[in-house]
């Protein structure tokens, strides 16, 4: 427990990744480490959700995560309007005629995001300025090497650097350039993830930057209570970097349609797929899927163009399924990992905290009966 602690507060090594600041909140006032994901907002929407974060973490400690891509598929373009401007038609076309199948009418206009993607450099650096100004306490990367502004930036602030890996390769790169922290995600989990497993990924990680530099390293991939946790920890794991459990409790964003979704999804709906954001990203198994990882499709878009169509397609795809359209429902997708099937429920996240407290401790002293038996 002691490196997590020392380095970014947390009394329990338990990170939580959420899009929801309900959720960052609630689990670091109960003793975890809550981490926003930062990339879903504008920098002004960004400032208000870490002013209220501020406001409600009772003085504990909190982090965010903003995704800076290391290699973006771009053309020339680098504003919104002419990256609005390359989406082809045939791929607007195919996204419109899949949402009204099933029950969704929609204009051209309603399927193409204006707003300038997050995961644009100069869009990254306007999210930093936000996090900077905030008493953040870890700042992390993912999808490539940490950039250098963001290393700087938080040296100079004392705050911690860490950044998600899926390769031991990966992780060597980022020892080299200075990040403070590893999160070592395997194939299970949900979002943008590798092809290693956890229990593969891990030790690997460990093995390979040891003789670099001492750095701390969470496992991240399927984790969804505290016997796992326990496991990860003996595999010389400092802790444990969750997202998937917390799409389930009470606080999360996720549409109420979706929670139900997980509760009856097993560990064999998800799938990795470009279909989200242009790169392959475990989610949730719907008919999205179906169809643009089908023969009709005209394929996925590089990012950050293929989440210039998903994002508003999404938001229509929620609010329909939410206002009982049924055929609308079939399409409900959200980034969750292989351990959904351990979902049976939507509970307080703090809740959670506790069960992942209790399970730890329960998991540790079985090992140490099985050492003294």
């Amino acid at each position: 427990m002691e490196p997590i602690k020392s380095l970014v507060g947390a009394e329990f090594p338990l990170f939580a990744f959420s899009h929801c600041r309900d959720v960052v909140a609630a689990v670091s006032r109960a003793g975890g480490f809550g981490v926003l994901g930062g990339s879903s907002f504008t920098p002004q929407s960004l400032e208000r959700e870490l002013k209220w974060i501020d406001e409600h973490e009772n003085g504990m400690p909190y982090g965010i995560d903003i995704l800076v891509p290391e290699h973006q598929s771009l053309g020339i373009a680098t504003d919104s309007a002419s990256l609005a401007a390359q989406v082809p038609k045939q791929h607007i076309d195919f996204a419109m005629a899949l949402l009204r199948k099933h029950g969704i009418n929609v204009q051209p206009e309603d399927v193409v995001d204006k707003l300038p993607p997050a995961t644009l450099p100069e869009a990254a650096e306007a999210l930093m300025d936000v996090a900077f100004r905030h008493p953040i306490r870890l700042i992390v990367n993912a999808l490539g090497i940490a950039p250098p502004s963001m290393i700087d930036r938080a040296r100079r602030q004392g705050i911690p650097v860490g950044a998600l890996v899926g390769a031991k390769e990966h992780a060597v790169r980022q020892v080299e350039v200075g990040v403070d922290l590893l999160i070592a995600q395997g194939s299970e989990a949900g979002g943008h993830c590798g092809e290693v497993s956890t229990l593969v990924l891990v030790p690997e990680v460990i093995h390979a930057i040891k003789p670099i530099r001492d750095v701390p390293v969470l496992a991240a991939g399927g984790i969804m209570n505290g016997a796992q946790m326990a496991g990860c920890m003996a595999m010389g794991a400092a802790g444990a970097w969750t997202g998937s459990v917390w799409l389930a409790t009470a606080e999360a964003e996720t549409s109420e349609t979706f929670k139900q979704k997980l509760i009856a999804a097993g560990s064999r709906d998800t799938v990795r797929s470009k279909s989200r954001t242009g790169k392959p990203s475990r989610q949730l198994k719907s008919s999205w899927h179906d169809a643009w990882d089908g023969p009709d499709s005209p394929g996925a878009l590089p990012m950050p163009m293929m989440a210039m169509i998903s994002i508003p397609s999404f938001a229509h795809i929620d609010r329909a399924a939410d206002a009982g359209n049924s055929a609308a429902k079939e399409l409900v997708s959200y980034w969750v990992g292989q351990g959904v099937g351990l979902i049976d429920a939507v509970r307080p996240a703090a809740a959670v905290v506790r069960e992942f407290q209790q399970e730890f401790v329960n998991a540790t002293e079985r090992l140490i009966a099985m050492m003294e038996s």
